[in-house]
């Protein structure tokens, strides 16, 4: 049975946010936008654009605007369209003939998202690159997230870049730009996008009416605004406050807090995002933070009651930094690997706490007082 299209997610939306196509407010990169104007107006414009920068600072609102701004031939110097404009409304619709959205399918068999964008959907971007060619004006690609192409897809992609259509722009969001080949990232011009400031993020999370602890969210999410109404819209703060808690327990593990924490990552995937990404992402915040804090000091402001002084007791000097650092890198590679293949996410968590609770740091670590 066929899932109907109204109750599939999109893949390129951020749970609790608006699609980026529907959000006008591009905030903290003007650098980048002129950047493009720059280029666009000088006569310059490459066929190809990589948006890098970390995940929700903007990349994708960037470039919704930039499609908009170019399909309705608005001449304004900061990207905005106005809303009324025909263009601006089609987009919003997805029905705008000279644009094409490239971003994981859904996999009825299974029943949700593919996790890697497949030679199938840049197949569609080829046909779209063809069949628009006699009808003149500009026909744009968003690749959504271009990191997320499986080896076939990429490849396809890399011809369609060593044979650029006229009057095409192709715009490549990338979270993870080294992931890409290296052939695919030399044949596109490069648009860095910054994370925001503390202050910035306190604002804006401030604007969009966000309840909770608007500096806790900007402290975990490193500056992304999307990361941070994704952790508001799934209680991100609390699950973090229960990772410190548990953390707290070391050195001797809470073996039936851990399975609390490793069965709730098990749950399902919905419109509001995805339990078991939550817990893994919140866990890689945790020993980023945690192995900082060996070389810098606890950071601040603390994301959690506690924080500071459990990552200050676990992690009290560079060596452990090291060790929490390699464990970070190793077992997210990990979590990772063992999603693709769909092995159990409860059992995955488990295995990640159990190893983290063996580190040398994590055994040495004073007892909590009282």
């Amino acid at each position: 049975m066929s899932t109907d299209p109204q109750d599939i997610p999109e893949p390129d939306r951020v749970p609790g946010a608006p699609h980026p196509r529907m959000t006008n407010r591009i905030v903290g990169q003007d650098h980048a936008i002129a950047d493009f104007i720059e280029a666009a107006k000088g006569g310059r414009l490459h066929h190809a654009w990589l948006l890098t920068g970390p995940r929700g600072v903007g990349k994708a609102t960037l470039a919704w605007a930039i499609a908009r701004w170019l399909i309705s031939g608005a001449e304004s110097g900061d990207l905005s369209v106005a809303e009324e404009d025909p263009a601006a409304r089609r987009i919003r619709a997805l029905s705008e003939p000279g644009l094409q959205l490239v971003r994981r399918p859904w996999d009825d068999k299974a029943g949700r998202l593919r996790t890697e964008i497949t030679v199938d959907e840049i197949r569609k971007l080829l046909s779209f690159f063809h069949l628009s060619s006699s009808e003149g004006g500009w026909r744009i690609a968003i690749v959504d997230a271009a990191d997320e192409m499986n080896t076939a897809a990429a490849n396809a992609l890399l011809k369609v870049l060593e044979e650029p259509p006229a009057n095409g722009l192709i715009l490549m969001i990338a979270h993870q730009p080294a992931r890409l080949l290296p052939t695919i990232r030399s044949r596109c011009r490069l648009l860095r996008l910054n994370p925001l400031t503390p202050e910035l993020m306190t604002d804006v999370l401030g604007g969009l009416d966000v309840k909770e602890d608007a500096e806790a969210l900007a402290a975990l999410s490193d500056g992304s605004v999307g990361e941070a109404l994704r952790l508001s819209g799934q209680d991100g703060l609390a699950r973090y406050q229960q990772i410190v808690d548990l953390f707290a327990t070391l050195p001797r593990l809470d073996r039936l807090a851990a399975a609390k924490l490793s069965d709730q990552a098990a749950g399902r995937a919905n419109a509001n995002g995805d339990p078991f990404d939550l817990t893994t992402t919140l866990l890689d915040r945790f020993l980023t933070r945690t192995a900082r804090t060996g070389l810098m000091g606890a950071p601040l402001p603390q994301a959690a009651n506690g924080e500071g002084a459990l990552l200050t007791r676990i992690s009290p000097d560079d060596l452990a930094a090291r060790d929490w650092a390699d464990a970070q890198a190793r077992l997210s590679a990990r979590a990772r690997a063992g999603r693709a293949v769909n092995l159990d996410p409860a059992a995955l968590v488990m295995d990640m706490l159990t190893e983290l609770a063996h580190l040398p740091p994590a055994q040495s670590a004073r007892p909590a007082k009282s």
